[in-house]
Formats: C-alpha cells, sequence, structure tokens
C-alpha cells in the first residue's frame, strides 16, 4: 500500500523532471547545444565535492551538495532567467518565492520545510555552505563561456565589468576560485572573448 507521504514524494519527483526541459543560454562545453537546468544542477554538485578544499571557511558539503541541487528547481515554474537580462532580473525573486511555494508544497510537510529552509538559505547567502554554492553557480558559466570561446558573453556583447559584476560573489566563498576566475576573464579579454 501507498502511503499518502510516498504518493506526495513520487508526485514531486515527476514534477521536477520539468527542470530537464528548462534551457539556459549556457552552452555546453562538448557540444553546440545549450544546457538544461538539471545537466547544470549535476555539474554544480560534482564541482562541489571536487572543489571542496577551496571554500573559504570548513563547510558540511552535504548541505552545499542539497542546496545546488534544489535552487534551480523554482525556474519549473519561474523560467530561467539569463544573469544580464535586467529586466527580467527584477521580477526574479518573487516569481521564483511564488514558484517555490507551489513545487516545494507538493512533498510533505517536513520535506517541505526542508526545501524551503535550504532555498532560502542558498538565496540569503548568510551561511558559509550558501556562500560556497552560490560562488559554484557564478562560476560554471565562467567555465563553459570561456571553453567556448566567448559563449554568451560574444552572442550578447557583454564586458567584463557586466561579468564581474555578475560574478563578484565568488570572491564571498573562495578567494581562490575568484583568483582562478579573475585570471580565467584576463585570459578571455586577452582572446578576445570578452
Amino acid at each position: 500500500m501507498i502511503t499518502k507521504k510516498l504518493q506526495s514524494q513520487l508526485e514531486f519527483i515527476a514534477e521536477i523532471d520539468k527542470l530537464k526541459t528548462i534551457i539556459r543560454r549556457t552552452k555546453l562545453i562538448s557540444e553546440n547545444r545549450l544546457e538544461n537546468d538539471a545537466e547544470h544542477s549535476w555539474h554544480l554538485a560534482i564541482m562541489a565535492v571536487t572543489l571542496e578544499e577551496y571554500a573559504d571557511e570548513p563547510v558540511e558539503i552535504s548541505r552545499v551538495i542539497k542546496m545546488l541541487l534544489i535552487h534551480d528547481l523554482v525556474e519549473i515554474d519561474a523560467g530561467d532567467t539569463f544573469i544580464y537580462d535586467e529586466d527580467m532580473n527584477l521580477s526574479k525573486q518573487e516569481r521564483e518565492r511564488q514558484a517555490a511555494k507551489r513545487i516545494f508544497g507538493l512533498l510533505p510537510k517536513d520535506q517541505e520545510n526542508l526545501f524551503w529552509n535550504l532555498w532560502e538559505e542558498f538565496e540569503e547567502e548568510k551561511t558559509p555552505e550558501a556562500r560556497f554554492a552560490t560562488a559554484l553557480d557564478r562560476l560554471q558559466p565562467i567555465i563553459h563561456n570561456y571553453h567556448n570561446q566567448g559563449g554568451t558573453w560574444k552572442e550578447f556583447n557583454i564586458t567584463r565589468e557586466q561579468v564581474e559584476k555578475k560574478i563578484s560573489k565568488i570572491s564571498k566563498g573562495s578567494k581562490k576560485l575568484w583568483e582562478v576566475t579573475e585570471k580565467i576573464l584576463t585570459e578571455s579579454q586577452e582572446k578576445g572573448y570578452l
């Protein structure tokens, strides 16, 4: 017999499969196609495990991974907001908050609260885990754009100043990863990617 709790969890699992259909602006490194949110989330989780030693403060890596896997689920309803789209970023917070209520609300109350709290923790960036998770979330597209000879930077005529303004949060989670980011940006400018 399937319990009400298990039924709710299975419905949530079926619902979040939609994350695979949310297309980002970032192209994959290995192919000339756009990345989807599920691929992005998986990549971030692997980055967390791989780069954990570069967090400025000790982190509970399982919390970082949970945040990275949960934070974009809201895009099932809210859509992916391109980081350089100033107009869409004005309504992003409210759209994502409404989406979080609906999507996490599919879960049993204890898990709804857990997912909601992890999502808010990521958004608020007040804990070491959230700052490190945010650093990774900002770094990943930098790596993609560099390996794609400018990628979305070239496509949308993005300047280094615009990039630095949007990704400066990397420095709050990892000074070492910020150092690497600045090196990537300098090389990108030299190669004409930015």
